[in-house]
């Protein structure tokens, strides 16, 4: 039998532990895993682009338990009624290669993109930093400001949509968890005196939401909308600015802000950071940047904790997802056995 955590279990543990709780919890997975970055497979996620959006398989096995998962980015589904991602994940046994975990994502790529992101900060922001200037309120916005009080103690955010209904949702979301939240009238007016800066939106688009001229001294840029080829958000200028940070630097060069720059443009993985093989943050005037696209080493982290936080609860349930002949070599005689006589 192999444990199934669905969405109405996914969704009753998540309220019942604490979205914020357990984005601290996770940062603590992640930070365990990207220490041993080295002993993982590792490779660009398989992407199957079209008009409509991108699907995309994200593997990785530390040669104990293989993890991979199921992931879409359609950034015009919610005009259509539909979630712009959506996403599910498996654990299986390396050693029989035998399905052992399967999980909803869509809930649970939101709070693991969030401890990446809070994971990261701990070590390239200022560690005073008290306010963070948003631009994007879309579905990982919540997740974001609560992972950047959870890792720096932020409590402060200044936010910036095109679109007014996600910024009312996300006051609407926040304050009532003592968030200081203000609506800016422009991105300029939300990254001014910003200590960090979120960029997070979903339009698929070489766009220039965040330019040179608005970054000032010392800031952190944690840059997450980018997450496919011919998807940016920065202004090229501002990687020049500071020392860029990525997950995986050949999948980071097809997908991040750095598929704008030469192949040879300089850039630090994270793991190398937190193990003590790279500086980060190394003056109070540096700008540290975070091009982060989503690798599979975090999903695995991310299923890791979520099978472990669940394991002798009820917010699971055992489904029969693998055929289990009582001979390994008559998998017919599984079918055979209710077939007519005869037919």
């Amino acid at each position: 039998m192999t444990r199934f955590v669905d969405v109405r279990n996914m969704v009753r543990w998540t309220a019942v532990r604490g979205p914020e709780a357990i984005i601290s919890e996770m940062i603590q997975y992640l930070e365990d895993d990207f220490r041993r970055w080295e002993s993982f497979d590792k490779t660009p996620r398989v992407a199957s682009h079209t008009p409509f959006g991108v699907i995309e398989l994200m593997p990785t096995s530390d040669h104990e338990t293989y993890g991979f998962k199921y992931v879409n980015g359609h950034p015009s589904n919610p005009a259509r009624g539909f979630q712009t991602v959506t996403a599910f994940g498996v654990l299986s046994d390396v050693h029989n290669g035998y399905p052992t975990f399967l999980a909803e994502m869509t809930v649970l790529t939101a709070l693991r993109t969030a401890a990446t992101s809070g994971m990261v900060a701990k070590k390239l922001a200022r560690p005073d930093a008290r306010i963070m200037g948003m631009i994007g309120t879309g579905t990982q916005s919540e997740f974001q400001a609560l992972a950047f009080r959870a890792a720096l103690g932020i409590n402060t955010v200044r936010i910036w949509d095109t679109d007014p209904a996600a910024m009312e949702k996300f006051v609407r979301n926040m304050a009532p968890l003592g968030f200081d939240v203000t609506i800016a009238d422009s991105a300029a007016h939300a990254v001014e005196g910003a200590d960090v800066i979120t960029t997070c939106t979903a339009d698929k688009a070489n766009a220039t939401i965040l330019t040179a001229d608005q970054v000032s001294t010392g800031v952190h840029i944690n840059a997450i909308g980018g997450d496919c080829p011919g998807k940016t958000e920065l202004d090229a200028a501002i990687l020049y600015l500071g020392d860029v940070f990525v997950e995986y630097d050949p999948q980071t060069r097809i997908e991040g802000e750095i598929q704008q720059m030469s192949a040879d443009f300089p850039v630090t993985e994270f793991w190398q950071v937190l193990g003590g093989h790279a500086p980060g943050r190394t003056s109070s005037d540096q700008i540290t940047i975070f091009d982060s696209v989503g690798f599979a080493i975090e999903d695995f982290s991310a299923l890791r904790y979520l099978r472990n936080a669940v394991d002798g609860s009820e917010f699971f349930e055992e489904i029969d997802l693998v055929a289990n002949p009582d001979d390994p070599k008559d998998l017919f005689g599984l079918v055979r056995a209710l077939s007519p006589i005869g037919s």
